[in-house]
């Protein structure tokens, strides 16, 4: 069979690697985007989309309704002792990830993106008439081969794994999403706090809330819930409208985000933790720069580009997580953030830009 070309192959058809895709075209590139699952594909996350990305939606040309909010509260076990913060940079928008992606998909058609529903089974150098490029391998035995490889697979990529630029995880956090067919009682996103984890409420809609719970491998979502006493109060008897969706290990490493003629973007370039929720903000802006270094043909730029786009999220995060490990740490963050409402305030911007 013979090999169909491009100047680039997107693997992983997830909002970031759709993103990706859509960039490329705006760039002038021919794409191929290939993506195993039909969609719109489901995951478990927060789902609530900062105002960065609402912006970087909104340059995609990407219209996604939902419930807005306006900022970010943390919530003490108790309910009562608590820290808000609004956004300077406008309000932000609780999306079911399903709707989020089916607009994504479809800007990417309505861009020319050739998308193949199957999956990678190897990459390799190409060798087609001695020109530069990648051999993308399908399981259904035919090749696609890039100018370039955006590997946007995700948590467990497979292109940062084949790659060789996975530094393993230390697997301690997980994550699990439900829907409840409840209104938002509030205009912002909460995060609860509790011994050992954390819990989000985040508006979907006039009728439903997203609360996805983060902690410790093995924690079921009753479990969770169980350990926030506030919120398991306002959750009593609530008609849940979707299953326990899981993810995890969050944490993963990488030695670099580029090998050769690969980039890596979104998760698949490595994860500290959905605990600040930026996951997404982060993954348009790369996939961004990704396109741009490609098309100056100079991946050389895009390592730089992405730990810059990415530090003030590794630093936070890492630091939170690192800190909140040591139980009298995690007692007191709530109190502390409402007694410093500058310093929780500057934090919740420098992530929602």
């Amino acid at each position: 069979m013979r090999p169909v070309r491009a100047n680039l192959v997107v693997v992983g058809g997830g909002p970031v690697g759709l993103a990706a895709a859509i960039e490329g075209r705006n760039a002038g590139l021919s794409v191929l985007l290939v993506e195993p699952r039909a969609g719109p594909v489901d995951k478990a996350c927060g789902e609530g989309l900062m105002p960065g990305t609402v912006a970087a939606l909104d340059r995609l040309e990407v219209t996604v309704s939902g419930a807005t909010f306006r900022g970010i509260r943390y919530v003490a076990p108790n309910g009562r002792t608590c820290a808000t913060h609004l956004f300077a940079a406008g309000p932000g928008l609780g999306v079911r990830r399903t709707e989020l992606h089916a607009a994504l998909a479809a800007r990417a058609v309505d861009a020319g993106v050739v998308q193949y529903s199957d999956r990678v089974s190897g990459l390799r150098r190409s060798q087609d008439d001695g020109s530069p490029g990648m051999c993308v391998e399908l399981d259904d035995g035919s090749t696609l081969t890039g100018d370039w490889v955006l590997g946007c697979d995700g948590l467990h990529s497979m292109v940062r794994r084949t790659t060789g630029l996975g530094r393993g995880s230390d697997g301690r956090r997980f994550g699990i999403r439900r829907h409840a067919a409840r209104g938002p009682w509030s205009d912002v996103v909460e995060v609860h706090w509790s011994a050992i984890g954390e819990a989000y409420v985040t508006p979907i809609s006039d009728q439903e809330i997203g609360v996805a719970v983060l902690g410790p491998r093995g924690w079921s979502f009753d479990d969770a819930i169980a350990t926030f006493p506030a919120l398991a109060r306002r959750l009593r008897g609530v008609d849940w409208t979707t299953s326990a969706r899981g993810a995890g290990p969050l944490r993963q490493k990488v030695s670099s985000p580029v090998s050769g003629r690969v980039l890596l973007v979104g998760d698949a370039a490595g994860y500290v933790d959905a605990l600040t929720g930026e996951g997404l903000r982060i993954g348009l802006a790369c996939a961004q720069a990704a396109v741009r270094s490609v098309v100056a043909e100079r991946p050389q730029d895009y390592p730089p580009k992405w730990r810059s786009l990415t530090r003030d999220y590794r630093w936070l995060t890492s630091g939170l997580v690192t800190a909140t490990r040591i139980r009298p740490v995690r007692h007191a963050l709530v109190p502390v953030a409402a007694r410093l409402p500058r310093l929780f305030g500057a934090a919740v911007n420098t992530l929602a830009r």
